[in-house]
């Protein structure tokens, strides 16, 4: 196990979970809230990790895309409960719903006034102390600084400040054996796609371009291996770093896939995995963006260990293939009468901002087109 120390301080590697009581004393948290889901309560996994922290209360109604109503009842059971912190245990959803709370627990009201978008980054101040414990390799929340939210009037925005990121992060992929293979490839493909958008930001910060292209080459080499055995370690420990790594470099910022699924994961039905939006959107990203990269295409051939001059939009196609996932969004019952309003959404994301090629309406109209399958 290692100890690293850049963002926040994070405890990796296998029997990683097995520090968190330790944890928790050193930041005097001693009535945690904990946040989950009904899956990994019901499988187990979560009352297993709760089970020696003495938790005030365990918060399980954490929906596949986090809300703003989640966060609401969250915030009333951490009350009730008079908790001192929160530790959050899943993947990307409970980590996000978990800052959220810790955010309404030390702010006033309305939730959706600290949106980025709506200028709300400059109000956020320090929150109730979160420890993010991730049960996928992908998101990279548990280091991030972000927090995506489903708010009441359907849209789907981002909470952003370096507040927001977890006080400690357990990166035990141990937790995430067995994960079934659709989850493993969706989850897989989402730290993927942050490696590549961050890296492909204009913003310059070559310590972050380093990070996301190393995260980048550990998951493309690593996530068949995952999906095609779960019991893998090796692949396992592999994806969790890349997934960490991806969320390291979020503050170059994302890019115009993201601008995309976030709308898209805002939709009420279908409800759309954020992973395997990711990966479905990827390649059109990639052909709309060639040509306004300079040299980041060739670096990221050289790290994925893919030939000079191979097409990378066709190369993600053919990953998702092998690791069977839909081959567009159409598949995922996406319909041609929702693209308005995708549209719409992306031009408001802050992700849109970062990407290396400005997008009109019509660019990520086009680009969900190339995406419908």
């Amino acid at each position: 196990m290692a100890t690293i120390t850049y963002l926040t301080t994070i405890e990796f590697g296998p029997g990683a979970v097995r520090e968190l009581p330790r944890t928790l004393a050193e930041l005097g948290i001693q009535r945690p809230l904990i946040v989950t889901d009904r899956g990994l309560v019901e499988s187990g996994l979560a009352t297993r990790i709760a089970e020696p922290l003495r938790a005030a209360a365990v918060f399980d109604g954490t929906p596949q895309n986090p809300t703003e109503d989640a966060a609401a009842a969250a915030l009333e059971l951490y009350r009730a409960a008079e908790a001192d912190g929160i530790v959050a245990i899943g993947g990307g959803s409970p980590m996000d719903l978990a800052k959220a709370v810790a955010l309404l627990a030390t702010h006033a009201p309305p939730l959706q006034s600290y949106a980025a978008v709506l200028g709300g980054t400059a109000k956020v101040g320090p929150t109730a102390p979160v420890v993010a414990v991730p049960t996928t390799a992908g998101t990279g929340s548990e280091v991030g600084r972000g927090a995506l939210i489903t708010f009441r009037d359907g849209r789907k925005l981002a909470l952003i400040s370096p507040h927001l990121i977890p006080r400690r992060a357990i990166c035990d992929p141990e937790l995430t054996l067995g994960l079934p293979p659709r989850l493993t490839a969706a989850t897989g493909m989402d730290a993927l796609t942050h490696c590549f958008e961050t890296f492909l930001s204009p913003r310059v910060n070559p310590p972050a371009d380093a990070i996301a292209l190393d995260g980048a080459g550990r998951a493309w080499r690593s996530i068949v291996r995952a999906v095609e055995n779960g019991s893998d370690l090796a692949a396992r420990t592999e994806m969790m770093m890349a997934a960490l790594e991806g969320g390291l470099t979020f503050q170059k910022g994302l890019g115009a896939v993201h601008a995309l699924s976030h709308p898209l994961g805002a939709i009420e039905a279908p409800v759309l995995h954020h992973g395997t939006l990711n990966a479905v959107i990827l390649p059109a990203v990639l052909e709309f963006n060639a040509g306004h990269v300079g040299d980041k295409y060739d670096r990221l051939r050289q790290s994925l260990g893919l030939p000079a001059g191979a097409d990378l939009a066709d190369e993600v196609r053919a990953l998702n293939r092998r690791i069977g996932l839909p081959a567009g969004l159409g598949e995922m019952g996406v319909s041609a009468s929702m693209l308005p309003r995708i549209v719409a959404g992306a031009l408001e994301d802050h992700s849109g901002a970062t990407n290396p090629r400005p997008a009109t309406a019509g660019d990520y109209e086009a680009m969900l087109r190339a995406a419908m399958g």
